[in-house]
């Protein structure tokens, strides 16, 4: 790898309130706003300028858009006006309306929004045509800065706004949302939880209401007293039921809100009640428990419930009407650092980044014996039963990341799950004959084409072993894998630690009889290089390609000049770019060793080895590498067909001696790090 000086990219500075700041010019939103106010000029964001490809990616816009900001829009524009509201999110022209149900649920909790929308940005003294907003992105908060340049067409604009026109908080924080994916196409189509985490940085998870768990109702209450965030909707069969009106009153296709779950006394029953709100304020449940509902048609009216505290809520309703009216919940368990309550009920949590790379670490999923066992492994130590419980709740949730923002490069969401299985007890990575042998103990409900998968699972304490992978093999993608669970769980990469188990260096040594193999190589030899007996790497290839289309087992092609070059320099002891016949015979009892393990690994014997077996073929020659480092190797040697040929693996043997050699020499007292000066 080259050896970098200097980062001479200008890293980006710190929000004050924790977020990192994402502008190409390293400076953050209080500086870049400084400077504006200081030349007397309004921002103008180059990194999302008001033009075309700010737009759209795949097509010109089909109106002659116009970017204008608030204050060319109305004469007296306002960040917020009376409130963060539902009545301040309006969809437009773009199909982003999962982005909208997660807005409206982000204005029923002031803290999260004050978060996300920070609330000290006005257009009054101080305006410099500069807004920022913060979102999570895979661990870590972001402050996005924006200028207030929107798309308008005949003097409205065309995307979100809000029902009062001179308010434009909604309208700013989804182009920053849109900055932040790359591109306002970037928002068509998605869910509502992709939304839910990244204005929260929690895992969501997904119920079949019709199909949840028999304990969904305990699942609510848990989620509810950790200040999740839970919503639920009516499923639609077609566009023309989208916000049709059931009889109930219930209209299909809205993100409600869940608010609070009670058990309470009634008539010497207890009854299982739900309060929702609808953040459309349009329509209200007229069903049983509804305020609309009267003592005559033996349901409890308002005063008789006085001293719940479900009364004042618009919408509520048994659970079990509930259950059957609804299709749909969404839950967004918040992170322990985004609850300010500190009665909550928290989550413990861990957090992974990783890779799938081709032809090393993407091995598809347990379809694909042959290479799932090379997807990265995660150990999990469950330690602690939940309170009153024999097992150990957690969930998984499996995220691949950045894919939304490549969507202008032509990117779709990969197929996505995971498995669990028991760990045996074994520190490294578990190998191929684990999985042939070995069933999964649990896994995702399903690989589906989602940004995120998770899924609850209830497991005895002990150790596990989690493979994040796609469906298909040879796919590429980062991805973030997060555990939440109700007590300390413990886990970690399951990677291999490097080392490396070389034999001393051999010495050439005169042998008392030479055998028929020396021989022959001493007439080719001499035959050759002269009476001095020293071979260029010119010479060497010929020699090493005569000798190895002899061999009948092997189907390698030639070797080339470069690996031949390679061969000297880790064989030349005197220094003088040639070998000698003495120092070819030690190097040729290296290469029958490699010659070995290759076609031990070439199991179809075509004279390549497919990349996902040079873990193995590496271990077998002395170097047990992580998943980091053969990444590279793999990305180095292997072609498109994640395949090695010997000359490659031959060359890659070499660097990685030479390389071994040197960081011995290198270091003091077998430390695991050494000190370079830039000639060493």
């Amino acid at each position: 790898m080259p050896y970098l000086y200097q980062d001479s990219k200008p890293r980006p500075a710190a929000h004050p309130g924790g977020a990192r700041g994402t502008h190409s010019s390293g400076k953050g939103y209080e500086q870049l706003k400084q400077e504006c106010l200081r030349r007397g000029v309004l921002f103008e964001d180059s990194d999302f300028p008001a033009c075309n490809s700010s737009l759209f990616f795949s097509e010109n816009p089909p109106i002659p858009f116009v970017w204008k900001r608030p204050g060319d829009i109305v004469k007296d524009p306002k960040f917020i006006l009376g409130g963060a509201t539902r009545t301040d999110i309006c969809q437009g022209d773009l199909g982003d309306c999962w982005l909208l149900a997660a807005i409206a649920s982000l204005t029923l909790n002031e803290k999260t929004l004050a978060r996300v929308v920070p609330l000290d940005q006005n257009f009054g003294p101080g305006y410099a045509g500069i807004f920022h907003f913060q979102f999570w992105q895979h661990n870590e908060w972001l402050d996005v800065v924006i200028d207030d340049r929107l798309p308008t067409f005949n003097g409205r604009l065309v995307f979100l706004h809000s029902a009062e026109l001179n308010e434009f908080w909604s309208a700013l924080l989804e182009k920053a949302y849109a900055k932040l994916n790359g591109s306002y196409e970037s928002l068509k189509g998605g869910s509502t939880i992709e939304a839910m985490e990244d204005f929260t940085g929690g895992i969501g998870e997904m119920y079949d209401v019709k199909a949840a768990p028999d304990n969904f109702y305990e699942i609510l209450e848990k989620a509810l007293k950790r200040c999740s965030m839970v919503g639920c909707s009516i499923d639609t069969s077609s566009a023309a039921e989208s916000e049709a009106r059931t009889p109930s009153g219930l209209v299909k296709g809205h993100a409600y809100s869940v608010t609070g779950i009670e058990e309470v006394s009634y008539r010497g029953q207890q009854v299982q009640l739900i309060r929702i709100r609808n953040p459309w304020g349009q329509v209200e449940w007229n069903g049983p428990w509804s305020d609309k509902i009267d003592t005559a048609a033996g349901h409890p009216s308002p005063k008789e419930m006085a001293a719940s505290s479900l009364l004042c809520l618009l919408l509520r309703m048994k659970f079990e009407d509930f259950q059957m009216h609804f299709d749909k919940v969404e839950i967004c368990n918040l992170t322990p650092d985004a609850l300010e309550d500190s009665t909550a009920h928290k989550w413990e949590v861990a957090i992974h980044q990783g890779s799938w790379v081709r032809g090393a670490t993407a091995g598809g999923c347990r379809n694909f014996l042959e290479t799932f066992w090379t997807n990265p492994q995660i150990k999990l130590h469950l330690t602690e039963k939940d309170d009153g419980q024999d097992d150990c709740t957690f969930i998984a949730a499996l995220m691949q990341k950045g894919r939304r923002k490549l969507k202008k490069l032509g990117a779709e969401m990969l197929t996505i799950g995971y498995s669990i299985y028991e760990n045996p007890g074994r520190d490294g990575h578990l190998g191929k004959d684990f999985f042939r042998y070995h069933p999964s103990k649990a896994r995702s409900k399903t690989y589906i084409n989602l940004r995120e998968v998770s899924h609850r699972f209830k497991l005895p304490p002990g150790d596990y072993v989690l493979i994040p992978t796609t469906f298909e093999p040879h796919q590429e993608a980062d991805f973030c894998l997060r555990i939440f669970s109700e007590k300390k769980a413990i886990t970690e990469d399951l990677d291999e630690n490097i080392a490396i188990d070389l034999p001393e260096p051999l010495h050439p040594t005169p042998s008392p009889q030479e055998t028929e193999e020396e021989k022959q190589f001493r007439a080719l030899f001499e035959q050759i290089s002269g009476k001095d007996m020293e071979i260029s790497a010119e010479e060497l290839e010929y020699v090493l390609n005569a000798v190895l289309k002899k061999t009948k087992n092997i189907k390698f092609k030639n070797l080339s000049l470069i690996s031949c070059r390679n061969i000297i320099s880790l064989m030349d002891t005197s220094g003088n770019g040639k070998l000698e016949f003495s120092e070819f015979k030690v190097f040729w009892e290296k290469m029958k060793k490699w010659i070995s393990i290759f076609l031990q690994f070439d199991f179809d014997k075509s004279g390549s080895m497919s990349s996902y077996e040079l873990r193995g073929a590496l271990k077998a020659a002395g170097y047990q590498l992580n998943n980091y480092l053969l990444q590279l190797i793999v990305l180095r040697y292997s072609d498109e067909q994640f395949q090695i040929e010997f000359d490659d693996f031959l060359n890659c043997l070499i660097r990685l001696e030479n390389a071994s050699r040197v960081f011995q020499a290198l270091s003091v007292k077998n430390k695991e790090c050494i000190n370079l000066n830039i000639g060493e």
